[in-house]
């Protein structure tokens, strides 16, 4: 059965009358695939370059020279001089908490200073506040050069030694800047 001979010819006609006068459309000889493609391969460029230039405006903070004024004694912890020293008090207690984990097991400190840098670009992209940083203990090569780069960053609010849930002494959680007051917990 087609679908053509189930209207009689008086519907046909009613159908005509209602609707009017009809043009039909003529096809396009251009195809929109192809743009689209171009498109999507430039901005996929354009944002591969953006995010490797932003990875490297990160990377630029860190100096393996720098010897910050860290207390040696009791729990890794820092806060930036124009931010409320309670917010490492808010750290410690677990007030944060981190929506991001870094674990730089295995990795050498070029690889940990790129993988640093790519977190903090990454929270102030999605608006994450608080991130965790496993370093481990390990030869204490990282333990004691991610709080000399993190002290250096200007996005880094604060950093405490993370409770034993995240990683203890071998884990910083850290507090990061957003520019626009825009905390969540």
């Amino acid at each position: 059965m087609k679908f053509k001979n189930l209207l009689d010819e008086n519907d046909k006609t009613l159908f005509k009358q209602a609707v009017g006068k009809v043009k039909r459309i003529k096809q396009d000889t251009i195809s929109s695939h192809a743009a689209s493609d171009k498109q999507k391969s430039a901005a996929k460029r354009l944002a591969q370059k953006k995010h490797t230039l932003e990875q490297q405006k990160q990377l630029f903070y860190f100096s393996d020279e720098f010897e910050p004024n860290l207390e040696e004694s009791g729990p890794m912890k820092f806060v930036r001089d124009d931010v409320d020293s309670f917010q490492a008090k808010r750290l410690r207690r677990g007030e944060y908490y981190p929506e991001i984990t870094l674990d730089l097991h295995g990795l050498k400190q070029q690889q940990s200073k790129q993988e640093i840098a790519a977190l903090i670009a990454e929270c102030i992209k999605q608006h994450v506040n608080c991130a965790c940083i496993i370093h481990g203990i390990g030869n204490r090569v990282l333990k004691t050069k991610v709080p000399h780069w993190l002290v250096q960053h200007p996005d880094i609010m604060a950093f405490h030694q993370a409770p034993l849930e995240f990683g203890g002494d071998g884990a910083l959680l850290i507090l990061i800047d957003l520019k626009d007051d825009f905390l969540c917990k």
